[in-house]
């Protein structure tokens, strides 16, 4: 979308800074990684997911900043050694997931596998076949204490193989490299293995089991495409190269039922241009504005239906519909407002009686089942004694509750600050969004920078009130700037705290293209929940 000349310039900076980083992200390990693949016969693997997709610029990349910056002492792991979104293949939409096999022979590190268990968690929720193109050489052997053991790490993977499997999720796994190891069990708990000539899948190596048994074998005859395709059985289908594989891929998933037609209302376009968002919010964070002039932005015109207008004006909640997806609202009110119950209130600060309305909201949208699309700009709950006497635990819970037992799609935008207890109650990444996405200027962090600043520095200079005050000083600037940077978005997405980076402008279309993969079957319960405190 092109954007209007007089959008702000710092916001607009800071998209074309991330692009760039992006940019060489997708480059994996370079070009000396690209030329290897080439050297051997296969295809890098952006080039096997383009050639595999129906349409390679409607892909949704998952998880790029995965790694970024995390892993010093090793190098970089540009996007934690794996490429995962969702494309389109033969018509189906699928979640993908790709070594890559130029960083670091595609070698899992702890970031790996909470990305791949990120992405096999978005296929169950939205009911999307996967496709796994393997190339790996299995567990980064310096980090396997904390790749291999626990409940969310290597192991995990391959649960959810068979899970995804018992719950009728086509997977399909291609083998167009190394596959070894642990990793080995991936594709074989897979519906449809592929496999190209050249290709390794083995628990031990030639080297290895020499080691352990004394045994000497070469690749080919350990575990080479032709003896699993003609003695142990293990794969369905062996190809000559990486193009025959892909166009085998495609004609299985060609295979799979037709998708059913989910007709919407006619859409209309908004009633304000993406560029507005530019002017509405600001990179620092400061800037006022009305969180239904950020909505109108986005959804169609003429269909905001505000919930409760008069009510919790801390928080607005709204029916609409985007792309003429009926759809629920909720976004956090970034204007002074007068309420008759709270007096002058906090912009972004979420009181009582709005927890109320927003618990109420989200009952409602579940019991029409309409999805929920959050928009965060949150500083918390209200704090001080006339919070506590309102009842500020209590209504936070209650929403807390109903959220936690919200069974319709959830989606969530991080469109400026993420704090506290308000990232919770705004469908934070543990209230299980469908996806989390985020704009270049958010940040989250258990409380804004200047307070969490202090308090960190008072607990550290406990001990030193004799130090001199330079040093004391210098103390204090060191804690803030660690805290600042904890709280840029960047830092969140290297942990894989948000799906994507997306920038302003784009977040209709991805709304979009995630509202139509939420509206598949799920294998979710109804709606219910616990004890509500009234």
């Amino acid at each position: 979308m092109k954007l209007a000349a007089e959008t702000s310039p710092s916001l607009l900076e800071r998209c074309h800074e991330l692009a760039a980083t992006e940019a060489a992200l997708r480059e994996g390990g370079g070009p000396d990684g690209l030329a290897r693949q080439h050297k051997l016969g296969r295809l890098f693997a952006r080039e096997r997911l383009a050639a595999l997709l129906d349409d390679p610029d409607d892909f949704l990349e998952l998880g790029l900043w995965a790694a970024h910056g995390l892993y010093p002492a090793w190098g970089q792991f540009a996007a934690a050694g794996v490429i995962t979104g969702i494309g389109r293949v033969s018509g189906h939409p699928c979640m993908l997931i790709a070594n890559d096999a130029t960083v670091k022979a595609g070698a899992f590190v702890p970031m790996t596998c909470k990305k791949v268990l990120r992405a096999q968690r978005i296929a169950f929720e939205n009911n999307l076949p996967l496709i796994y193109l393997v190339d790996s050489a299995g567990v980064f052997l310096p980090m396997q204490d904390e790749i291999f053991p626990d409940e969310d790490d290597f192991g995990r993977i391959f649960r959810n193989n068979a899970v995804l499997s018992a719950a009728a999720i086509p997977q399909y796994a291609a083998i167009m490299g190394n596959c070894v190891a642990g990793g080995a069990y991936l594709p074989v708990l897979c519906d449809k293995i592929l496999m190209t000539e050249g290709s390794g899948l083995y628990l031990a190596g030639p080297t290895l089991v020499k080691a352990a048994i004394g045994q000497e074998t070469d690749s080919e005859t350990l575990g080479g495409a032709t003896m699993h395709a003609e003695i142990s059985g293990t794969v369905d289908f062996k190809e000559k190269d990486d193009p025959a594989c892909l166009a085998r891929l495609k004609e299985l998933l060609a295979l799979l039922p037709a998708e059913p037609a989910t007709p919407a209302s006619a859409a209309t376009e908004p009633e304000f241009h993406a560029s507005r968002l530019y002017e509405l919010v600001s990179l620092d964070g400061r800037k006022e504005y009305d969180a239904r002039d950020l909505l109108r932005c986005l959804v169609d015109a003429g269909t905001l239906n505000e919930y409760k207008t008069d009510y919790g004006q801390s928080i607005v909640c709204a029916y609409a519909r985007l792309g003429g997806h009926p759809v629920g609202l909720v976004a956090n009110q970034r204007t002074r407002v007068q309420s008759p119950a709270t007096g002058l209130q906090m912009p972004g600060v979420i009181y009582a009686d709005s927890a109320d309305k927003a618990a109420r909201f989200i009952m409602d949208c579940n019991q029409t089942r309409l999805p929920l699309i959050f928009f965060q700009d949150v500083s918390g709950f209200m704090v001080g004694k006339d919070a506590e006497h309102s009842g500020i635990i209590r209504s936070g819970a209650k929403m807390v509750n109903a959220l936690s037992n919200s069974t319709v799609p959830k989606i969530t935008v991080i469109v400026g600050g993420s704090y506290g207890a308000g990232h919770y109650a705004m469908c934070g990444k543990a209230f299980d969004p469908r996806f989390i996405f985020a704009w270049p200027n958010a940040r989250y962090a258990v409380m804004g920078g200047t307070q969490a600043a202090d308090t960190v520095f008072h607990i550290l200079s406990r001990g030193a009130k004799d130090r001199p005050a330079e040093e004391l000083a210098a103390l204090r600037e060191r804690v803030k700037n660690d805290y600042v940077e904890q709280t840029d978005i960047r830092y969140g997405a290297a942990r894989g705290w948000v799906d994507a980076i997306i920038p302003p402008h784009d977040t209709r279309q991805i709304l979009l293209t995630a509202l139509a993969l939420s509206a598949r079957p799920s294998p979710r319960a109804h709606f219910h929940t616990g004890v509500l405190q009234v």
